[in-house]
């Protein structure tokens, strides 16, 4: 069984997905008239401009919580497998996937502002379920999504981060699994009783803290490395285009593992197109009131995360010159290695708490995505999210201590049919977001607010929920901040 899995991921994952992502970017870039470039210094200006509204996020707090769900284990362990099944040439086609992830992050976090409702609490609350079913009027296709959300984000995928963190705990200091994966399950219940808001502000805090921290060991190593840089680069490049095993005769399957291991990891990385950050997207009362403005603030998160946390955990590796690694379970602990031999013996501790809080963060977001889920299908009730919550402490403790390839594969297979469904319905509303970049560039153009008034577009408005953009009057502001 796990083989059969194995084998339906690596077509999944080695192929098809590689493939939609780069023509769903290509597409969006095309489709937004290259918006997303043209204006992404706005992403400045929209975070400076967030402000507290009632039912909604700040636009910096919607966008370190969907930094805490991107930035987990992948970032550190997933860097290591991506260079040892592509040579360091994986990590150039890591940043061209960025690029192509960003346009699409752009894509699905402004329709997922545009199609948010408020639920019970007056909360809003939005994602891909939401604007499948109100945008596409297809629920069935937004239940599915849920579906494969709640097994993937809401269970499984955390024993993979549990068992990441449990593997680097015990390399350190030595202390049993199951210890850790009981302390990592109570801090998370601590947290996430707590709420969305409470966990939004905790993120808003936690999550710069830990990013710098990592960016600033990676730029200390480089520093007291220097002289290995410029043959570190070049490596890079070389193993990128197979320039280096051309002359064995094997530079197509040296190019084409290097691609596709960039591609793959960078996606599993940032996380754009899988349709996980447009959940945290749609909670944000973005300010200017318009869609396209969250759009650009979430992409933002694509850079931080692969320009800089993967591109950090990249240069250690490829420094030490130790990135020889065949499995996610002995992933983390290569970084560790790698950190040792550069730092010496407190490196390993160093990396033990970064991947702690790494997926800390992206466990709790994880269950912030499942729950507005549970919001969608209609079943939020108290029963169910403690249901939820038990499941995920459960799938903490068994991933701290056992290694089960059979569940990862699922995980791989789930999450692959989770971006193709949310893929599907982004292309299928690729007219849309042309209206509403089209909208936003106009609006700049004339020197105002971007506010987005949906009674321009009826089409549209007819698909809206009720109150989630009122009609506004298009406000003059001074053209040195706009």
């Amino acid at each position: 069984m796990p083989e059969f899995f194995s084998f339906i991921s690596e077509m999944l994952w080695g192929s098809l997905m590689l493939y939609l992502l780069l023509a769903a970017g290509i597409w969006f870039v095309f489709r937004s008239k290259f918006i997303p470039f043209r204006l992404i210094g706005d992403f400045y200006q929209n975070l400076k401009s967030s402000r507290t509204q009632s039912g909604g996020l700040t636009s910096s707090q919607a966008l370190f919580l969907s930094l805490a769900g991107r930035m987990g284990t992948g970032n550190v362990a997933g860097v290591a497998l991506a260079i040892a099944a592509g040579g360091p040439g994986a990590i150039f086609w890591m940043w061209v996937s960025a690029i192509v992830s960003m346009v699409i992050s752009f894509a699905e976090c402004t329709l997922a502002q545009l199609y948010k409702e408020r639920d019970a609490s007056q909360q809003f609350r939005g994602g891909p379920a939401w604007y499948m079913a109100r945008g596409l009027g297809m629920r069935w296709m937004g239940v599915l999504f849920s579906l494969f959300l709640l097994l993937t984000y809401g269970l499984l995928f955390n024993t993979i981060q549990a068992n990441s963190v449990a593997r680097a705990v015990h390399y350190a200091w030595n202390i049993p699994e199951w210890y850790t994966g009981l302390f990592l399950a109570g801090m998370l219940l601590l947290l996430i009783t707590r709420g969305l808001k409470d966990i939004a502000r905790f993120m808003q805090w936690v999550v710069p803290v830990m990013a710098f921290a990592w960016v600033a060991m990676s730029i200390g190593i480089g520093i007291d490395n220097i002289t290995h840089f410029p043959a570190m680069l070049a490596g890079i490049v070389k193993s990128a285009f197979g320039w280096q095993e051309a002359a064995s005769g094997a530079m197509g399957y040296t190019l084409s593992q290097a691609l596709t291991s960039g591609f793959q990891r960078s996606m599993y990385s940032n996380e754009a197109g899988l349709g996980s950050t447009p959940n945290a997207a749609a909670a944000a009362a973005s300010w200017p009131p318009h869609p396209a403005a969250q759009g650009f603030v979430q992409m933002v998160g694509v850079v931080v995360d692969t320009f800089l946390i993967c591109t950090a955990s990249a240069f250690i590796l490829l420094l030490a010159d130790n990135n020889q690694t065949d499995n996610a379970v002995k992933g983390i602990e290569i970084v560790q290695q790698a950190m040792v031999s550069l730092t010496g013996q407190w490196g390993a501790s160093f990396v033990a708490v970064i991947i702690f809080m790494f997926a800390f963060n992206s466990i709790a977001t994880n269950y912030v995505y499942a729950e507005n889920n549970l919001i969608f299908l209609r079943i939020n009730n108290k029963r169910n999210r403690r249901l939820l919550r038990v499941g995920i402490v459960v799938m903490i403790f068994i991933g701290s201590q056992l290694r089960i390839p059979l569940l990862w594969h699922i995980t791989d297979v789930i999450m692959a049919f989770m971006a193709i469904t949310n893929l599907t319905a982004i292309l299928l509303l690729s007219p849309v977001l042309s209206i509403v970049a089209a909208d936003y560039l106009r609006q700049r153009k004339l020197g105002v607010i971007p506010v987005f008034n949906a009674s321009r577009y009826p089409e549209i408005n007819r698909q809206l929920s009720p109150g989630a953009w009122d009609s506004a009057t298009e406000k003059p502001v001074n053209n040195r901040n706009y």
